[in-house]
C-alpha cells in the first residue's frame, strides 16, 4: 500500500493538539500531555477527509495550501519536528 501525500504529523499553531495520520489509514490525536485522547480511522478523498473515531465520533476537515482544517481547527504539517 502507498503513503497517501497527507500522511504524517499535523499540529496546531500552539502544539496544544498533534494529529498523527498514520499510513494504514488508522490516525492517532493526542492533546496537551493526554497521548492517544483521540484514536480511529479515516479516509481521504481528493482534499477532504472523514474521521471514524473508536468511541463512535465522527468528524471531517479539509486539506487547503498544505493545511489541515478540522473541527473548527487549524492544524499545519511537521516535518522533522518542525511546523511547516
Amino acid at each position: 500500500m502507498q503513503a497517501h501525500p497527507y500522511v504524517g504529523m499535523w499540529v496546531t499553531k500552539d502544539g496544544y493538539i498533534r494529529h498523527e495520520l498514520l499510513p494504514n489509514g488508522r490516525y492517532d490525536e493526542a492533546r496537551g500531555d493526554r497521548k492517544s485522547a483521540y484514536q480511529g480511522r479515516y479516509e481521504i478523498t481528493g482534499d477532504h477527509i472523514e474521521y471514524w473515531d473508536d468511541t463512535g465520533f465522527t468528524a471531517d476537515g479539509d486539506f487547503r495550501d498544505d493545511v489541515l482544517y478540522h473541527a473548527g481547527m487549524v492544524l499545519y504539517r511537521e516535518r522533522d519536528g518542525k511546523r511547516k
